[in-house]
């Protein structure tokens, strides 16, 4: 994985993923834990993920 990166709305927090990409997949770790490795998906359901996250599919 290359180009990680953790959301802006982070701030200065240590508390929370980070996500990579590499050809079809996307990488996704734990800030405080990178030595753990990673968990890798398909671009395309990453981005099923995000919209439904989007959509409040997952709020209470």
């Amino acid at each position: 994985m290359e180009n990680w990166r953790k959301s802006s709305y982070s701030g200065t927090q240590s508390n929370c993923v980070e996500v990579g990409r590499a050809c079809d997949r996307v990488g996704i770790r734990d800030t405080r834990n990178r030595e753990a490795g990673h968990l890798a998906v398909p671009v395309s359901r990453f981005l099923d993920f995000i919209g439904a996250v989007k959509d409040g599919a997952f709020e209470r």
